[in-house]
């Protein structure tokens, strides 16, 4: 019963709040209350309109670039196939100023029409195939020396035929860009046209933008051969626009701020650069270096400390960070010319320094190793399952960390430590010291006998040793950064040039992918006697 009258009581309370409200809606609103009913609705009203207004500002856009486009390709047709040659400023300026009005979508598709509708004339070229291949070879002609050489109309039309072949094999688009290259700021916008193919490869992958980056590409090969470059010490007397670009530019180890800056280019220090006479005050490349007077092993020293050493009594040079600055010319070797013209530059200025040495981050290694520990977990025998620890490793980690357990805990222990998203392990001396031994040993081997299609599977690697450097050494804790240790676990390498053996360095490499090495680095993959554990070495 007096649950019955509980649920009634509800009831009836729950009817009179509902009488009550109903009574406040049908009353009569006051002037205040309408005067704001008619705000909101005038506010709802505005706000249908602005969104009107963006999506027909939207749809604008779109049809307003859509008619770019079309005045950009026909823009491309008339620089392309002009009678007069000698005065296409006009025409290649307003192609610019179009195309640089276009936006992410239509600059594709421009570029897809420059590389499909001006690409090789293909009728021509199978013509001159086939007319080719109706020429009957003069006997002998093989053989034929200045005094026997021939004249006859056949010989004479194979050379005709093959120059045509040549020339017709040329794409259109290289004509444009050869015109473009020619005019001022020319260079500059091919570049950014390359950083946009890019770009568009990344979202379809077509082999007519393939051929186009090729194509592109091989000409700024010619162009910015290490000849036509300028190697510039960039000081803080600079101007700031230019000292403004170092510090957007920088992608190895940032700057933080003005006075980091000034200590990267004050005493002890050195910053060099490429420029090209058509891009002025835009660095292509540029390297960071320390003058020390020995091997240095920590980057935070290098880049926090004041100068290391007196500039007279310096016997190393340093180089700590080398960065590209434009997406458009990926894959043209500028950094090795660079890294020779300033060895090259600091020896002659700076006799006392003989020893030239990069202090590098390791960016793959993590990467390669973290899906390799993973795989511990599976069962012995495994197809993929590899053993990455020794026995004297797996105790090592499991004593360390605090805890016990089976085969394969050591690996897990250390797959759990170097994924944590905090890194906490860095302020752990017992896990610091257990983990050292294995992943120095480990990591040797990933820069040494890590390889895809030959090369060094690390790109830093591969370009250092490529450029005809030895791996020196590895440094424990040689970046204790966020950014190290989530990379490399801090490890860091050196690799050592010497003048002397760059060039035999540089063939063994890239004729049998052999990659020169300190005694020390390969020590670090050879068991100690007696033990079956991989030594440390001389690595610090």
């Amino acid at each position: 019963m007096a649950n019955a009258a509980d649920r009634l009581t509800k009831l009836m309370r729950m009817s009179l709040r509902s009488a009550q409200l109903g009574v406040h809606k049908s009353r009569i609103p006051s002037s205040r209350e309408l005067q704001q009913q008619q705000l909101l609705k005038q506010d709802r009203g505005v706000v249908a309109m602005e969104g009107a207004a963006n999506s027909n500002l939207s749809i604008f856009a779109s049809s307003h670039s859509a008619r770019v486009l079309k005045k950009v390709s026909a823009l491309m047709h008339e620089a392309i196939h002009m009678k007069k040659t000698d005065m296409p400023d006009k025409t290649l300026s307003q192609l610019r100023e179009e195309y640089l009005r276009l936006d992410e979508e239509n600059r594709r598709r421009a570029l897809v029409v420059l590389a499909t509708k001006f690409g090789v004339d293909r009728e021509r070229v199978q013509g001159l195939l086939q007319h080719y291949s109706s020429l009957k070879p003069v006997e002998g002609a093989e053989d034929e020396t200045e005094e026997t050489a021939s004249d006859c109309g056949v010989v004479a039309a194979r050379y005709r035929v093959e120059r045509d072949l040549r020339a017709a094999l040329v794409p259109l688009s290289s004509r444009l860009f050869d015109q473009i290259n020619g005019q001022a700021g020319g260079l500059k916008f091919l570049v950014d046209l390359r950083a946009d193919l890019k770009a568009s490869l990344q979202q379809k992958n077509l082999a007519s933008l393939r051929a186009l980056d090729s194509d592109l590409k091989g000409m700024f090969a010619t162009w910015l051969g290490p000849a036509c470059l300028e190697l510039h010490q960039i000081t803080w007397n600079d101007p700031a626009c230019l000292l403004e670009k170092i510090v957007t530019y920088e992608a190895v180890h940032p700057i933080s701020n003005l006075y980091d800056l000034k200590r990267r280019l004050g005493t002890g220090r050195r910053c060099f650069g490429f420029f090209h006479p058509a891009m002025p005050g835009e660095p292509l490349v540029f390297i960071e270096v320390a003058l020390t007077n020995n091997t240095e092993n920590s980057i935070q020293k290098v880049l926090f400390d004041e100068a290391i050493c007196e500039e007279n009594q310096a016997t190393t040079a340093l180089l700590y960070s080398i960065s590209s600055t434009q997406p458009g010319l990926a894959g043209i070797d500028l950094g090795n010319f660079l890294i020779k013209r300033v060895i090259c530059l600091l020896q002659h200025d700076m006799p006392h320094i003989q020893t030239f040495v990069t202090l590098s981050p390791i960016p793959g290694f993590l990467q390669w190793l973290l899906p390799k520990l993973a795989l511990q977990s599976k069962p012995p025998g495994s197809n993929f399952r590899e053993e990455l620890l020794l026995p004297v490793e797996e105790e090592s980690l499991k004593v360390a960390y605090g805890g016990t357990g089976g085969e394969n805990v050591g690996a897990v222990i250390m797959y759990d430590l170097l994924s944590s998203p905090q890194q906490e392990w860095i302020k752990s001396g017992p896990l610091v010291e257990a983990l050292r031994t294995p992943l120095m040993r480990i990591c040797a081997r990933y820069i040494l006998q890590e390889k895809k299609r030959g090369a060094a599977l690390d790109y830093v690697t591969n370009f250092h040793v490529r450029n005809g450097a030895s791996v020196e050494q590895l440094n424990w804790m040689g970046d204790t950064s966020f950014k190290g240790l989530e990379r490399s676990a801090g490890i860091m390498v050196n690799y050592l040039y010497r003048l002397e053996k760059i060039e035999e360095n540089n063939q063994a490499y890239l004729n049998k992918g052999t990659i020169a090495a300190s005694p020390a680095m390969e020590q670090l993959l050879e068991p100690l006697p007696g033990t079956g554990l991989q030594s440390s070495g001389n690595a610090t």
